[in-house]
């Protein structure tokens, strides 16, 4: 059994960490970005699971792929994966994942927001392409999107490059990628963030905790969840 599991997990690379940041809300309140570790998947399972029949804005297929790579991630079958998580005063309000094909491909996943009408997504997206671009030092991340806000966020905003010519790994609508080039100039109007981050504000993130499912739900519907009869 040890040599079979030995063979199923891919090889790791060693990435370089993401440094946290913290980005100010239009509520006043301040979203640490921090990297997540494999002993928080399950916590981070636990939080996306109530999203698995939302189906407003297609939370339900993002939340389902999400929860499977990040699944696979704490299983050992993905190659080289990461993810980033969006703390207020550590309750989890969002998250983004990835990994890298190469050392110059990067591969974008998913972005899903737990708390809406902040642009928690739109920040942790921006702050995944500086991850890519930035930490990494890639020179192109494959993107795909499957909801229309994604579309509108991702594509457009960042004036992405469509390549029909190169599939993704998720299948659906063609690879859109982002260069460094593209990266920078968008920069100035849609990454953000301050660094370092204050030792009590990174503090209040070292610990994730999450919202109780009504909540969650509500955040994410802007209604109530229904009670099972």
């Amino acid at each position: 059994m040890a040599d079979l599991e030995g063979i199923l997990r891919p090889p790791e690379r060693q990435l370089p960490p993401y440094p946290p940041k913290s980005i100010y809300l239009a509520t006043g309140e301040q979203m640490v970005v921090r990297p997540a570790v494999r002993e928080e998947t399950s916590m981070l399972l636990e939080a996306i699971a109530p999203l698995l029949y939302v189906e407003r804005d297609f939370y339900d297929i993002v939340a389902a792929r999400t929860f499977a790579e990040l699944l696979g991630w704490k299983r050992y079958r993905v190659k080289d994966e990461y993810c980033l998580v969006g703390l207020i005063d550590g309750q989890l309000v969002g998250l983004v994942n990835g990994r890298t094909l190469s050392s110059k491909v990067g591969i974008s996943y998913h972005t899903l927001a737990l708390r809406r009408g902040l642009r928690v997504g739109a920040h942790l997206f921006a702050s995944k392409m500086e991850y890519h671009i930035e930490i990494l030092k890639q020179k192109y991340v494959y993107i795909t999107a499957e909801s229309p806000i994604g579309f509108r966020r991702w594509m457009l905003e960042y004036d992405l490059i469509q390549r029909p010519d190169i599939p993704h790994e998720l299948g659906g609508v063609d690879v859109w990628t982002l260069t460094p080039e593209l990266y920078h100039a968008a920069k100035d109007r849609l990454v953000v963030g301050e660094r370092p981050v204050p030792a009590p504000l990174l503090k209040t993130a070292e610990t994730i905790t999450i919202p109780e499912e009504a909540q969650l739900v509500q955040q994410v519907t802007g209604r109530a969840k229904k009670r099972s009869s």
